[in-house]
């Protein structure tokens, strides 16, 4: 096993942050894909349970990291909040909520493996990278 110079304690914590968070992106993007009504339906609900497919691999990913480093992923979920708003625009502003935060939390990982570890240095800049695109393709979608 390789030894690395980061921060093992705050790289797991990290990770299982980054797994519980992406556990709650699938429930919350399967959910939104439930409460989509109109004529936009079908695209609309394709992209939020394409999404939920994504935030499951990302979890997948991040345990595997996690085992790698001989520790325990978690089993918790990120917090989901039932704002009963269902309107498209809504879903949106809390998918960008949500995606930000995301975001952080890998560039948190970064910031902690940056220089120390190529393989954990470029999964984060992956995803930090993917976190970024969602970001962009859905302030487009709010975009009157």
């Amino acid at each position: 096993m390789t030894d690395y110079t980061f921060d093992m304690p705050k790289v797991v914590d990290t990770l299982n942050r980054i797994v519980e968070m992406e556990l709650a992106g699938v429930v919350r993007y399967t959910h939104y894909s439930f409460m989509v009504f109109g004529p936009n339906r079908i695209p609309i609900t394709s992209w939020l349970r394409d999404q939920a497919s994504e935030s499951l691999v990302h979890a997948q990913e991040s345990g595997e990291l996690i085992t790698y480093l001989g520790e325990h992923p978690s089993l918790g979920i990120g917090q989901l909040l039932e704002t009963h708003k269902h309107d498209i625009f809504s879903i949106l502003e809390e998918s960008l909520i949500h995606e930000s935060r995301q975001m952080q939390l890998y560039q948190d990982l970064l910031d902690l493996v940056k220089d120390k570890s190529v393989m954990f240095e470029e999964f984060a800049r992956r995803m930090v990278a993917e976190e970024e695109t969602h970001i962009g393709e859905v302030r487009k979608m709010m975009r009157k």
